[in-house]
């Protein structure tokens, strides 16, 4: 690791705690209908998304009944990036947000003057949870000389601190860019991410220590077993996972880079280091391939998550048809940190928008 990634003394939250708001998140995982039940309950869905004039933005992580239903609605299956320029752009009046609450305060952020919902609001993220407003806040008040980039999976509070907000989809990009213009870096929350990132660019970054509970718990050892016993696997890694297990990908990269790799690798079989809601994307466009999960048993194996977010797990058609019917869980953020808290979203949104057109040739016009 390059010497200039500071560690700080604020590590992401307790085992304790951690294991007891996973415990509670599993613990409200819906459960999955009766084949007839599922029919009524996607027939109901579908219509009151209509009356409603709504539209369901799924992360990929969700479970499949709810990314097939939003793509069969008019909706979007993607990661946080694309969720969030989807969403700031559809003309639906209400977004109704499947997956963890800090997507739905993006949502919301962006896009004010809408109703957004979500199918459960403790529906959280351990990146989120780990890195609390008010310690964030003086952990940058403690370095004012740095530009504060943070990761999509903060709240809004964090955010409205921020001068950027990245996912990890253009987290180089965008730090490449700042570096090129001098700037020392804040990172926070994902240390993994961001250790990945400073290795990748050489920007002066000091780290905040969180991480997410599904990634950190890959296990390098036991992947390099699975990769001995799957010679001609590819390893496909998400830059939320430890370094340790960077090191042994083919490919590291976000959810739709990962997805985008499957289907262009001329490999039949796979080895998928992120959540393994991802799985039902890849077989989907990739039905001729196998795809296997990175191992989170094994040594010094906990097992908080077993290669699935709980609070993901938390989305389910009955909560989701709940939500349409009653208007419950709605989305709300202070009016007064949405002026803060969208600059950085924006600044986002727009370079996004410059690196695609530069890569298209814009300037042959």
């Amino acid at each position: 690791m390059a010497e200039n990634i500071i560690p700080i003394a604020y590590d992401h939250p307790d085992t304790a705690q951690t294991s007891c708001s996973t415990a509670h998140a599993w613990a409200r995982k819906p459960r999955d209908p009766e084949p007839a039940e599922k029919t009524e309950l996607i027939a109901r869905i579908k219509r009151l998304l209509k009356e409603q004039d709504a539209v369901l933005v799924a992360h990929y992580y969700v479970h499949p009944d709810l990314q097939d239903l939003a793509e069969a609605t008019g909706g979007i299956v993607s990661d946080s990036l694309d969720m969030a320029n989807f969403g700031h752009q559809h003309p639906a009046k209400t977004i109704v947000v499947a997956g963890v609450r800090f997507m739905g305060e993006t949502a919301k952020i962006l896009n004010p003057e809408k109703r957004v919902l979500m199918p459960d609001l403790e529906a959280e993220c351990s990146l989120d949870l780990g890195c609390p407003a008010d310690e964030f806040a003086a952990f940058c008040d403690a370095h004012p000389d740095r530009t504060v980039v943070v990761y999509a999976n903060t709240s809004a509070a964090v955010k409205a601190r921020a001068d950027w907000m990245v996912t990890s989809s253009i987290a180089l990009p965008v730090v490449e860019h700042l570096k090129a213009q001098g700037k020392k870096i804040l990172w926070a929350p994902d240390r993994h991410l961001g250790s990945y990132v400073q290795e990748q660019t050489g920007a002066d970054m000091l780290l905040w220590q969180g991480s997410c509970i599904v990634h950190d718990e890959y296990k390098a050892r036991e992947l390099i077993e699975l990769k001995a016993q799957h010679p001609a696997a590819q390893v496909l890694v998400h830059p939320e996972s430890p370094r340790a297990i960077v090191q042994l990908a083919d490919v590291v990269g976000s959810t739709t880079q990962l997805i985008k790799a499957a289907q262009n690798s001329p490999a039949r079989e796979f080895i998928v280091a992120t959540d393994n809601g991802i799985l039902h994307k890849m077989r989907a466009l990739c039905p001729d391939k196998t795809f296997l999960e990175a191992p989170t048993a094994g040594h010094g194996a906990t097992c908080t998550s077993c290669s699935h977010c709980p609070w993901m797990a938390m989305n389910g058609l009955q909560n989701l048809a709940e939500v349409l019917q009653s208007g419950k869980n709605e989305i709300h953020v202070d009016p007064a940190i949405i002026p803060r808290a969208v600059q950085p979203i924006k600044r986002m949104l727009d370079f996004a928008k410059q690196i695609n057109l530069s890569a298209r040739g814009i300037g042959n016009a």
